[in-house]
């Protein structure tokens, strides 16, 4: 594993979006039909484009939990990396649309818990954080979304630690695929295509398991005709089938 470390605040853009190019995208994000013209306005005003290549470092854990991120391209991986041994655990794989970095603003050491690494080479909008705030305390309907974030992702972690500690390696890959077919599908003639490249390592990674069980498992399923391999991507052919495995499994 190399990650190169090449904090967000460091790359400079090919091009400056304008003001309202920045409220144009913010419209645009998860986040935006909820906010008045008037707040987006001041985020459009106070928020820059940062771009980073793949596999370049946003942030790392224990750095300064400054500013938030909104994915205008591409898609992030949100990580905990062991220091001394550089082993990951992936915590998620955001895609284009999405907020993150919303723990600067409860975090009370004002440092980073995870780390944030662009899956493949990506644009940002970084929103300073006292900017967040403001804009929060002014609109309700963007601080109403905000918690609902915070809220979803915390399920999202709960239920990935019970599934560690209830469920075998088989069904956690099945439920992985399930959600990330979920995610990511694109409806094909011969089932839905994950698209997005997913190494056996990054599985792993994410089901809590080694390479090799993942390989096992994910050979089993293509023997059982529930899955093919096109191009780096996973096709689910029989989605309904998986989808009904992993609710087995829940």
């Amino acid at each position: 594993m190399s990650y190169k470390d090449d904090k967000a605040k460091r790359p400079k853009s090919a091009r400056e979006l304008s003001i309202a190019d920045r409220f144009a995208v913010i419209s645009g994000m998860e986040f935006g039909p909820y906010v008045t013209d008037a707040v987006k306005s001041k985020l459009a005003e106070q928020s820059r484009l940062v771009e980073i290549r793949r596999r370049r470092f946003i942030y790392r854990a224990a750095e300064e939990a400054d500013a938030l991120f909104a994915i205008i391209k591409g898609r992030i991986k949100l990580c905990r990396i062991e220091p001394h041994t550089d082993r990951e655990a992936i915590i998620d794989i955001l895609p284009e649309g999405a907020l993150f970095g919303e723990s600067a603003l409860y975090s009370q050491a004002a440092r980073r818990e995870n780390s944030a690494i662009a899956y493949e080479s990506c644009s940002l909008l970084k929103i300073p954080v006292e900017d967040f705030r403001l804009a929060m305390a002014e609109d309700q309907g963007l601080d109403d979304y905000t918690f609902r974030l915070i809220g979803q992702r915390l399920e999202h972690a709960e239920r990935r630690l019970a599934d560690f500690a209830l469920n075998a390696i088989p069904a956690r890959v099945d439920r992985m695929l399930a959600d990330f077919s979920d995610r990511y599908g694109v409806r094909e003639s011969a089932g839905v295509l994950i698209d997005i490249p997913l190494p056996h390592r990054e599985i792993a990674s994410i089901v809590g398991s080694t390479r090799e069980s993942v390989t096992v498992r994910l050979n089993a399923m293509r023997r059982e005709g529930t899955i093919e391999f096109v191009n780096r991507k996973i096709l689910i052919k029989r989605p309904e089938w998986l989808l009904r495995e992993a609710e087995i499994a829940n």
